[in-house]
């Protein structure tokens, strides 16, 4: 399995040993000796690469956000999150490739899809535990999605017990409660918030609930 080159010895900063410990399908450990612009003699470090991901936060046509819950054996429990997977590429990652694996991941994983005019709106990307390994995790906004015909088409490692719609308030209350916990799913609400798509999002609800009211009374 061959991964991504996304992340490369940058100015400063130099590769000097590469000592590769571990190989799966799904993770490399590597014991590296790098130079950076503050250790000129070198560090030792242990580095876990990993495929690049995209995380899709689903928002529906009434504002509503939905995760699913999934099983998580390192932590040993089911938690809340939003659908994420890893891009099935090696080297580059274009633009194509990514949208098309946040769309394939909202549709495997919720069993949900973009509706008719619906948009995927990028937000960046980010690091999920930069001192320790190199994933980077791309966010989108899937809005709004419908039920897909043909349902969730989880993979044989997943186990995804369910798929529920949550409003703003609850999933602001599930995080300062600690209900969700998922590092992926923090970023992405965070990542939201700051660019505003959640009072987008609001806003255009209420506007659309406001134009069936005054056209049911007209």
């Amino acid at each position: 399995m061959r991964f991504h080159t996304f992340n490369q010895d940058a100015p400063g900063w130099r590769t000097l040993e590469d000592t590769l410990a571990f190989a799966n399908p799904f993770a490399e450990v590597h014991i590296q000796k790098v130079r950076t612009p503050m250790r000129p003699d070198g560090a030792l470090w242990t580095v876990v690469h990993r495929k690049g991901a995209c995380v899709v936060a689903p928002i529906t046509a009434e504002g509503n956000l939905l995760l699913v819950r999934q099983e998580r054996i390192p932590i040993r429990m089911a938690i809340w999150e939003f659908p994420a997977g890893q891009i099935d590429e090696t080297e580059g990652h274009s633009d194509a490739v990514i949208r098309e694996t946040a769309l394939r991941e909202l549709r495997e994983e919720s069993g949900h899809e973009l509706a008719p005019g619906g948009e995927l709106l990028p937000l960046g990307l980010f690091f999920s535990s930069p001192g320790i390994m190199d994933e980077h995790n791309y966010l989108f906004v899937a809005r709004p999605v419908v039920p897909s015909p043909d349902g969730p088409a989880h993979e044989a490692t997943e186990a995804i017990g369910e798929c529920r719609a949550f409003s703003p308030a609850d999933f602001r209350r599930m995080i300062a409660t600690g209900e969700i916990g998922d590092a992926n799913t923090l970023a992405a609400f965070a990542r939201m918030t700051a660019m505003g798509v959640l009072q987008e999002a609001a806003l255009k609800m209420i506007t659309g609930k406001m134009r069936k009211k005054a056209k049911g009374a007209s």
